[in-house]
């Protein structure tokens, strides 16, 4: 059996459906950016693919 290693990250954006009614645009863009510029670039650094990805869930 081949084992990899695997890491799940559960993240919490306090404030989401306030900012989210507030002005959707920005918020939508802001996480977006943050996927981008952190969740993205570790992802990659590790070879691991980001499977799934939600709003407030």
């Amino acid at each position: 059996m081949t084992r990899k290693l695997a890491a799940i990250i559960a993240a919490d954006v306090v404030g989401y459906s306030r900012m989210i009614a507030q002005d959707e645009a920005a918020t939508v863009g802001a996480l977006q950016r943050l996927w981008e510029e952190v969740f993205g670039p570790v992802s990659a650094n590790n070879s691991g693919p980001i499977v799934k990805s939600m709003d407030d869930g």
